[in-house]
């Protein structure tokens, strides 16, 4: 895969590294040391690595979205026991949101020029041809109007993995792809990344189809630092 894209949300006992000042801390997540009162995270998995710490490990193709007090705030709410199922919906919608125009911004592109209603020339831009979603089926279909909002006539194509109930491992039990799905780009929807198997079934399957893993972009709302290390090593053996 090209890029992961993820918004990371940091756990309960994660906080901000004092040493840092207000304003470029309003810019990253950071994942500090445990307090002694708190060893564990209930929510999710904690990891004593500061965001850089993780971008390193995981090289250039990992972006994440900057903690700025828009997403903060939009993370308070989802997780406020007390949040109504109306609001939990309207906020996960505004950051699966943010997450598919900064995915946006990874497609390539081309230089164009247009004339503007006052018959002035503006040098812009304009996406290349070619682009598709896939939504990993049931969670990924989340992230599917998101995308719809973004690019209205964009394709999707589907595909639905479970686990094994025999053998626990991530399983493809349907898949429709855009017929000429290896000659595109493909934002690959998965909301959230925990183990990173489900990923690497779901870039196996493109594969087959013939697209290159270097043209699937992972678009995802939350990961744990042992999701996204799976995910690169899938990239780098090319499944």
């Amino acid at each position: 895969m090209e890029t992961d894209l993820i918004e990371k949300m940091p756990c309960h006992n994660q906080q901000l590294n004092n040493s840092e000042s207000p304003e470029h801390a309003a810019k990253h997540v950071r994942f500090a040391r445990s307090s002694p009162a708190a060893d564990t995270c209930q929510d999710e998995p904690c990891e004593h690595q500061t965001t850089s710490d993780i971008q390193r490990l995981i090289g250039p193709q990992l972006k994440l979205l900057p903690l700025n007090d828009q997403i903060r705030e939009l993370q308070t709410i989802i997780r406020d026991k007390t949040t109504s199922r109306g609001d939990f919906v309207f906020c996960a919608d505004r950051l699966i949101r943010l997450v598919v125009e900064e995915g946006l911004n990874q497609l390539p592109y081309s230089e164009c020029t247009v004339t503007t209603p006052t018959g002035h020339k503006y040098e812009g831009v304009k996406f290349e041809k070619g682009n598709c979603g896939v939504s990993i089926m049931r969670s990924g279909e989340a992230m599917e109007q998101g995308l719809r909002d973004c690019c209205r006539s964009i394709r999707i194509g589907k595909i639905l993995i479970q686990s094994d109930e025999e053998t626990q491992k991530a399983k493809v039990y349907y898949a429709k792809f855009p017929p000429d799905i290896s000659r595109r780009k493909v934002l690959l929807m998965y909301p959230i990344l925990s183990t990173g198997n489900t990923v690497i079934e779901a870039v196996r399957v493109l594969n087959e189809h013939g697209l290159q893993a270097k043209h699937i972009i992972l678009l995802s709302l939350f990961s744990t630092p042992h999701g996204v290390n799976v995910s690169k090593l899938s990239r780098t053996k090319n499944i």
